[in-house]
């Protein structure tokens, strides 16, 4: 099957970038390098072109409803302007997808959502909507640049007459951005450095990306792929859909409980409660390698007398830290940290430790 173009992959391909195939679209891996381009994050200010995710337009009488009881989050607790973390449990103790929760107004809610889960989500929310809401998919006409980090503020405010710098973290507005209209602009980073998603049409999207790197250019402002995106996040210990969670964890397990709320029925809330009060057998924890090596996906982690113990979810060698580090599902008896586990890696045995999140403290 062929994969799908955002509006800007003729901009990443001049730029000289590695495109790959991810999700289904033709994405940007790196430009000038992982190692560069994360820490310039960290330091300055970078780009991504994430358009690939999906968006969903919940509105009308029963949007509220629908949208309490397909996440785990308590909806209620929005405002306008604000944003919320949730997952969409999947009624047998996993989750469907993570995802993000805008409200726009009381009866009208913008779901953005992982962009290999669009279709799957769609079907599973569209099961769910008892209470008439009015459901639209606007993934295909909808571009996303996420502007990350320290130095965002000063790359993009000229841009705008929204006041980018009085806005907390997980809000929204929307208003005129780089003289396009009706652009939203949220607070919900997945980088740890701060910065804003800028939601645009597919028509206004190249223009406003030229803006933006105009704007940046004084600032180190650099296209950055989605390999840096994944470090990035990975320092942070925020989870990836595919890797960390799936249809077969619990968010108890992931150590999402923040988001998983009570106050409130929602699919699977009594199975999740139970799994809160009496605890789960398993839970993801954050380690650090001790011993030279780096940590992938799909590694065993072993305990002192060789058993295998948990799989490695996510890993790699920190670029911010100069460390080796990963994201593992083990028992939670072990999950205190400074416990001691071992790592597989090609057949040898490496010494590892449990480590408190996120890993990388500004």
């Amino acid at each position: 099957m062929e994969n799908t173009n955002t509006s800007l992959s003729h901009i990443h391909e001049s730029l000289g970038a590695k495109m790959i195939p991810f999700a289904g679209f033709n994405m940007p891996v790196q430009y000038t390098g992982v190692t560069l381009e994360h820490l310039n994050v960290r330091e300055h200010v970078g780009v991504f072109d994430v358009s690939h995710m999906g968006e969903f337009i919940i509105r009308g009488e029963g949007a509220f409803e629908l949208v309490q009881k397909i996440t785990s989050n308590d909806v209620s607790k929005l405002v306008d302007g604000k944003v919320q973390y949730s997952c969409l449990p999947n009624g047998n103790g996993g989750i469907v997808d993570d995802l993000l929760v805008y409200r726009i107004s009381a009866n009208t809610y913008l779901l953005v959502v992982n962009a290999s889960n669009i279709q799957k989500d769609w079907d599973w929310i569209s099961t769910h909507n008892t209470s008439g809401a009015v459901m639209e998919n606007i993934s295909a006409r909808t571009s996303l640049l996420a502007v990350q980090g320290p130095k965002a503020t000063l790359a993009i405010q000229s841009l705008t007459d929204m006041n980018l710098s009085e806005m907390n973290y997980y809000t929204f507005q929307k208003g005129v951005f780089a003289g396009k209209e009706n652009v939203l602009i949220s607070t919900t980073g997945y980088t740890g450095a701060g910065g804003f998603e800028i939601y645009v049409k597919n028509e206004d999207v190249e223009d406003v990306w030229n803006a933006v790197m105009e704007s940046g250019k004084s600032h180190h402002i650099l296209p950055t792929g989605l390999a840096a995106r994944d470090t990035l996040r990975l320092e942070m210990g925020f989870c990836l859909y595919g890797n960390d969670i799936d249809d077969s964890t619990s968010p108890i397990e992931a150590g999402l409980g923040w988001i998983t709320k009570f106050t409130n029925d929602f699919v699977d809330s009594d199975r999740l409660k139970k799994q809160k009060e009496n605890g789960v057998d398993r839970t993801l924890v954050g380690f650090e390698l001790i011993d030279k090596g780096v940590p992938r996906q799909g590694y065993d982690v072993l305990n002192d007398r060789n058993e295998t113990i948990g799989t490695v979810t996510s890993g790699t060698m920190s670029p911010s830290m100069k460390k080796a580090i990963g994201l593992a599902y083990i028992p939670k008896a072990m999950k205190t940290v400074g416990s001691e586990i071992f790592i597989s890696v090609r057949k040898k045995r490496l010494k590892a430790k449990v480590v408190s999140l996120p890993f990388y403290k500004d």
